[in-house]
């Protein structure tokens, strides 16, 4: 009986004290809300006929437009910040689309037909705080990315893979956002 009782107060007491994690956010509690300003398409479409290491790069019209929805969506959703007008806010984020890219991920039997392909949505993103005047973070290439098969059970289009790329890049902006990393 005595074993358990000490069982069970140290079960009580590693409950209580939790292992550390935490869903709430690590800014500032004066930081309550952000703007977030359109996405710029920045890509450079005329270095690709000069550069080889540009030979995936490939346009899709108003994906900025797309960017700029989905990480409104992801922070509302979040729910941290409240996303606000700009002479409202506490916080500004702003973000350039510096590149899309389309690479070969996987070959067939031949080694010259594409089975796969990953779909990459690169920015550039600054969070500034406005209340402090000072920049909280700043990323030159936050990277969200996807892939889709071409046949096969599961083949996919490069449009649902560019949805989910620019949920993975918006998820990706958010969680620096609120949790830092």
């Amino acid at each position: 009986m005595r074993n358990f009782l000490l069982l069970f107060l140290l079960l009580i007491s590693v409950s209580i004290c939790g292992c550390g994690y935490t869903t709430g956010s690590l800014l500032p509690s004066d930081l309550q809300t952000i703007y977030i300003g359109p996405f710029r398409n920045k890509i450079q479409l005329t270095e690709e006929l000069a550069h080889d290491a540009y030979r995936f790069r490939t346009y899709r019209a108003q994906l900025e437009v797309d960017i700029t929805r989905a990480v409104i969506e992801r922070f509302i959703n979040d729910g941290h910040l409240k996303v606000v007008e700009q002479e409202n806010a506490d916080l500004v984020l702003s973000g350039d689309l510096i590149d899309y890219l389309r690479q070969p991920l996987r070959y067939g039997a031949d080694n010259e037909t594409v089975e796969e392909y990953r779909v990459s949505v690169v920015c550039a993103v600054i969070l500034e705080d406005k209340k402090h005047n000072k920049i909280m973070w700043e990323d030159p290439r936050v990277i969200g990315d996807s892939s889709y098969n071409l046949e096969g059970t599961y083949a996919g289009s490069e449009d649902s893979a560019v949805s989910i790329a620019i949920t993975d890049l918006a998820r990706r902006i958010v969680n620096h956002t609120i949790e830092g990393w």
